[in-house]
């Protein structure tokens, strides 16, 4: 049986608003740098109750001075 990786929404969250946090920016600051209208799509990702999309993660992910792994928590094997 092949096992597979499965992210840890929550955990990811927490380690967005850590990264962003240490990278000295606020919500609003990425806000305007995706050009998000609100920042309710930022706050979902550090709630961990929506993941960024694709292009977004990579965004994030140069914006934070990390990579994508370094933002993505890989939770209990499903």
């Amino acid at each position: 049986m092949f096992i597979l990786p499965a992210i840890d929404m929550a955990a990811t969250g927490r380690k967005i608003m850590t990264l962003r946090k240490a990278a000295g920016l606020t919500v609003k600051d990425l806000q305007d740098i995706f050009g998000f209208a609100t920042p309710q799509a930022i706050y979902k990702w550090q709630h961990g109750t929506a993941m960024p999309a694709i292009d977004n993660l990579v965004v994030l992910a140069a914006v934070l001075g990390v990579t994508i792994d370094d933002i993505i928590v890989y939770g209990p094997l499903v």
